[in-house]
């Protein structure tokens, strides 16, 4: 399979800007990590995408996105994080939730998130980060992510995701594009747009027939001039170590390492993301405990 990759693009006269998105590999990735389900595949692999050009918008390195969807549905809670390069990780509460298919036949991905909010954060490396919210208005996550931008942040946008499945579960293909309109866009060009996408199969057929970014940018963008912003190829990528989860035990305070001291087990962590465990002995402990006494 080959490397996802992402690309940006703007329209010569700098009315929409495009985010387009190869995740083939990094839904495959996260398929292997969590042992997903066919529709959680589909799932989090649309997720996982919105939230990887969502990240590609941020400006500056150190700067994060991260995409949570709280819907009532058997997925639980989906969250996935991105990078300022759209590099991203995510994780579902079950993963292995399974739901017969939908009234069209397809994988029931609104029926597995449900309906309740879904939160938008941005570390801009300030004291509290940026926090948006919308309600999920349908669960298949590229309506949800269109109507956030249009009701949180009042960017008019379009968002187009995608993930097919092979029968054996793992991600045959994925991808997705994001439109965003910019102040005094033309309304020509914005009805150009519309008439492009009016006319396109869905994204994950797209990307399955050999489709790049740069091949999508062109389709939505058919009929118009543009610059290529930017492109660089992403991953599934976590950047948990041993001494993040040191300092997080460390954080717990007196009270909480006294009692892990107290039970003399080692203490086991687990990344929700990558699934990496990291295993602290009991002498370990001890002198975090020291260490948080002084």
């Amino acid at each position: 399979m080959r490397n996802s990759e992402l690309m940006r693009a703007l329209t010569k006269d700098g009315s929409a800007m495009i985010v387009a998105a190869d995740t083939s590999a990094v839904v495959q990735k996260a398929h292997e990590i969590h042992g997903l389900s066919k529709t959680m595949t589909a799932a989090l692999g649309r997720a996982l995408t919105a939230a990887s050009m969502m990240g590609s918008l941020l400006k500056e390195e150190k700067q994060s996105v991260t995409l949570r969807f709280c819907g009532d549905g058997p997925a639980g809670t989906i969250c996935c994080v991105s990078d300022w390069r759209g590099n991203v990780r995510g994780y579902a509460d079950h993963p292995q939730a399974e739901l017969p298919p939908n009234a069209k036949g397809k994988l029931d991905v609104g029926g597995a998130v449900g309906r309740g909010p879904m939160y938008v954060l941005r570390d801009l490396g300030q004291d509290m980060p940026y926090v948006g919210v919308a309600s999920i208005v349908s669960g298949e996550i590229a309506e949800d992510v269109t109507n956030y931008f249009a009701s949180s942040e009042q960017t008019p946008s379009v968002c187009a995701l995608g993930v097919l499945v092979h029968p054996d579960f793992n991600c045959r293909a994925a991808g997705g594009f994001l439109v965003q309109l910019l102040p005094y866009a033309d309304p020509q060009v914005v009805e150009q747009i519309e008439k492009n996408i009016e006319t396109i199969e869905s994204v994950s057929r797209m990307v399955d027939g050999g489709m790049r970014p740069r091949d999508l940018i062109d389709t939505v963008f058919a009929g118009l001039e543009y610059d290529v912003l930017d492109e660089a190829q992403i991953g599934y990528v976590c950047p948990c170590s041993r001494e993040r989860y040191a300092r997080a035990l460390l954080s717990l305070g007196k009270k909480e390492l006294r009692r892990l001291v107290d039970e003399a087990e080692p203490v086991e962590t687990l990344c929700s993301f990558c699934g990496k465990k990291y295993v602290f002995e009991l002498p370990e402990v001890r002198q975090m405990l020291e260490e948080a006494k002084s």
